[in-house]
């Protein structure tokens, strides 16, 4: 059963949000969870079940949480919310102990009445485009296998990523991983982009996407043509405060969507969060992604 989540953080609490600097640095990461945190505390940020460091590959970051409600009824064929976290292609993890990051989102999940599953991949500059796609494909196809036995619907999958996991999912979804084509409505259920780019430019030197797609990025590496095709649905969304790369990519998203398709995507604009704070506000300011987020997720599984 879906818990009672908190609607919306205090307004004192919002505002400090929008005040802070949106340059995606680690002051904006400290600052925003300073501001949260308590508030997950309070809520609480750990499922009452969560089965560790699975392995769905061969290499050592290639592992996923499972997280799942342990009351013992009607835990067969929930829908399955994966997330994939953000890190600048170069660093981050599923879990941060002594943080909310990223065990909230598996919490949130099981609120709802999914199974959650938080997952990590690997990083460059060892591992470059196309891994990220690479692992997310390795991640479903595990999920498919061996998600029953935790109560979820190997059929009910929706993988959800948040930035640099945004562009490893689209790109996913786009049938950039090895052998692969676009993602199949049969094996995924929906995909949600949360403040991703899906076209990239020409890398600067010492900046993340030079790391992961190297100085000469060729037009085969953006996702959006294959967004534009795959019958998956998808959601995007952008923060308020996002940093305007984001804000542009989200307007070409919408953009080409209508010349494509003669509308406009299902598109959520995450209204008084920044760049961090987006991931952050599932549970304790529902009304910003929560709700729409797991409307799309009812929509797409139901």
């Amino acid at each position: 059963m879906t818990e009672q989540l908190q609607e919306q953080l205090p307004p004192d609490v919002m505002a400090q949000l929008s005040a802070l600097d949106p340059t995606i640095r680690p002051e904006l990461t400290q600052a925003s969870w300073a501001l949260l945190t308590p508030f997950h505390e309070k809520a609480g940020y750990t499922a009452p079940q969560i089965d560790r460091d699975l392995y769905y590959g061969d290499d050592p970051r290639n592992r996923l949480d499972v997280h799942t409600s342990n009351d013992g009824e009607g835990q067969a064929g929930r829908p399955v919310f994966v997330f994939v976290h953000g890190g600048g292609f170069v660093r981050g993890d599923k879990r941060i102990p002594g943080s909310p990051q990223y065990d909230l989102v598996g919490a949130w999940a099981v609120r709802h009445g999914y199974v959650g599953v938080t997952m990590t991949y690997r990083f460059a500059p060892e591992h470059q485009w196309p891994s990220g796609a690479d692992d997310v494909a390795a991640a479903v196809r595990w999920l498919r296998q061996n998600i029953a036995r935790y109560g979820g619907d190997p059929d009910k999958i929706v993988v959800a990523g948040n930035s640099a996991g945004a562009v490893h999912v689209a790109s996913f979804v786009a049938g950039q991983a090895a052998g692969a084509e676009l993602a199949d409505p049969r094996t995924l259920a929906g995909a949600a982009l949360l403040s991703g780019i899906y076209e990239i430019r020409e890398p600067v030197p010492g900046e993340p996407e030079h790391a992961y797609y190297g100085p000469n990025p060729g037009p085969e590496t953006a996702s959006l043509p294959g967004l534009l095709d795959t019958p998956v649905p998808l959601l995007f969304s952008v923060a308020e405060r996002d940093p305007y790369a984001f804000q542009l990519a989200a307007a070409r998203v919408v953009s080409a969507w209508v010349e494509r398709r003669g509308t406009v995507p299902d598109l959520v604009w995450v209204e008084g969060h920044n760049h961090m704070s987006t991931i952050g506000s599932l549970t304790v300011d529902e009304a910003a992604l929560g709700v729409p987020l797991a409307r799309f997720i009812g929509r797409v599984t139901g």
